[in-house]
Parts: C-alpha cells; sequence; structure tokens
C-alpha cells in the first residue's frame, strides 16, 4: 500500500500480515480519490472511516489535509495499527474506534463531510450499513457516502443514490444525503 497524493505522497505503508483485512488497491484508490476530489473539497473536512482496516483510506485522508478522522473497526490489532501510524503521519488528526460500524453509526452524533464504508466482501448488512448511514443525521447535506463492496450488490432503487463505479474487481457506489433538496 501507498499513499496517492498530497504531504505523505509516495509513503508506502507496511501494515502487519496478521491484520484481518483487504485494503483497497492503489488503482482502486486513485479512482475513488478522483471522484471525491471532484465534488468534495477535501482539506479541511471531516471525515469518518468505517471497516478501516489498515487504515489505508484515513492515511489517504491525512495526506491531503483531512481536518479529523474517525476511524472504526472491531479487530483490536486493526485499531492498535491505524491509531499508531496514523499518529505517526500527524497526531491527533485520528480517532480511532474499536467497535461494530453498526453500534458507531448509531451511537455517533458527529457529522460528516465524507463516510467511506469497507466492509469485508462476505458482509451481509449492507442495507442496515447504507440505511443507517443515509437516515441518520451523520451525513453532511453536502456529504458524499461510500460504500466498496462485491459486484453482485446493487444500491440503484435506495434514495440517495448516485452511482456505482469499478476499478478492476473493485466497486463504489455513492451516495449524496437524503436530508436535502437535491435530485
Amino acid at each position: 500500500m501507498r499513499i496517492i497524493s498530497g504531504q505523505f505522497r509516495g509513503r508506502r505503508i507496511q501494515a502487519p500480515t496478521n491484520l484481518p483485512v483487504r485494503p483497497t488497491t492503489d488503482m482502486a484508490k486513485e479512482g475513488l480519490f478522483n471522484y471525491i476530489g471532484a465534488r468534495l473539497e477535501i482539506q479541511g473536512i471531516h471525515a469518518l472511516d468505517l471497516f478501516c482496516g489498515t487504515g489505508n483510506i484515513s492515511y489517504e485522508l491525512i495526506s491531503r489535509g483531512a481536518a479529523s478522522i474517525t476511524a472504526v473497526d472491531k479487530h483490536p490489532a486493526c485499531c492498535k495499527f491505524v491509531s499508531t501510524y496514523a499518529n505517526q503521519l500527524k497526531p491527533g488528526i485520528v480517532k480511532v474506534y474499536n467497535t461494530d460500524s453498526l453500534v458507531a453509526i448509531e451511537r455517533s452524533r458527529e457529522q460528516f463531510e465524507l463516510i467511506i464504508a469497507d466492509p469485508p466482501y462476505d458482509y451481509t448488512r449492507y442495507a442496515d450499513l447504507v440505511q443507517g448511514v443515509l437516515t441518520g443525521n451523520l451525513l453532511h447535506p453536502d456529504g458524499l457516502f461510500v460504500v466498496e463492496h462485491a459486484s453482485n450488490i446493487d444500491f440503484t432503487l435506495i434514495p440517495g443514490y448516485i452511482e456505482t463505479r469499478h476499478y478492476g474487481k473493485v466497486h463504489f457506489s455513492f451516495f449524496h444525503s437524503i436530508h436535502t433538496n437535491q435530485a
């Protein structure tokens, strides 16, 4: 893994091999951040990284100037690695929570301009995840919600859905807040 752009561009991240993760590929991450960057100014945003795993997405956000990142994962070893590595990049930017992402969504009282969820491909609660984010007050009215998923998952009928893009075998579906007047 490497950081694609920003202050820490080109930095390689060597995560422990025993983490139960499938990091987003560099090609997919570059496509994702090109899409996000065309719609949001990342500098100064508040972001939520659900199922953060190695922290790959959080580090990219740090490098691009996000004001704060909340990273959530249910695996303690992932949380420990993300906390340690993020503080080496920029201390105090990332808050890491060791909990289930659905629990984090339910309990959060913050609002985020960007929410990214990268659940395991065998994840079965996509409907709960998307509904929890879009019906709660987590996503800023001008914010963007992104879900990484397998090709057999279809979100097209969900209110707030924008589009799905794929980069190799990686699929991202994009949503805007349903608490706005956007068409």
